[in-house]
């Protein structure tokens, strides 16, 4: 059995997507640690307060994700807003994460975007396939 991911996080705006995706790496027991937000300001705090360490250590509810599925259109913060802010975070953090771009979107403004930072782009729906192509991106940045 492979070893399970130390955490995974589902950002997006809509329930049922966050609720199918938590559904899929669970049967795919992926791993036992999934935090979703709805928004791009959400999940950027998360990820810098573990970033800088700025949490109770006693506290599970903080974990370093490996993965991260992050959707463009969103309230309050985009994905694209999150993705510069991500980018402004420690590198040695960042480096042991693949971040998706989950989307419906096949725009072409929104392609041509997205290639400037470093990050997968999948569309919806996830499905085990598009997963196991991350976990084996994964596999392979912990072999260098």
């Amino acid at each position: 059995m492979k070893e399970k991911l130390s955490g995974v996080l589902l950002i997006d705006d809509d329930d049922t997507t966050n609720f199918l995706n938590q559904r899929l790496l669970d049967r795919m027991k992926v791993t036992d640690n999934v935090r979703t937000f709805v928004n791009g300001k959400q999940a950027f705090d998360y990820l810098y307060n573990v970033s800088n360490n700025n949490y109770e250590a006693e506290s599970s509810n903080y974990f370093k994700p490996e993965l991260i599925f992050l959707d463009i259109n969103m309230p309050v913060m985009d994905g694209f807003e999150m993705l510069e802010l991500y980018e402004r975070l420690d590198n040695d953090f960042r480096s042991s994460i693949v971040l998706a771009v989950l989307t419906t979107s096949t725009h072409p403004q929104d392609t041509a975007n997205f290639k400037r930072y470093n990050a997968e782009y999948l569309t919806k729906p996830l499905t085990a396939e598009k997963v196991n192509v991350l976990l084996q991106k994964l596999a392979e940045q912990k072999e260098v």
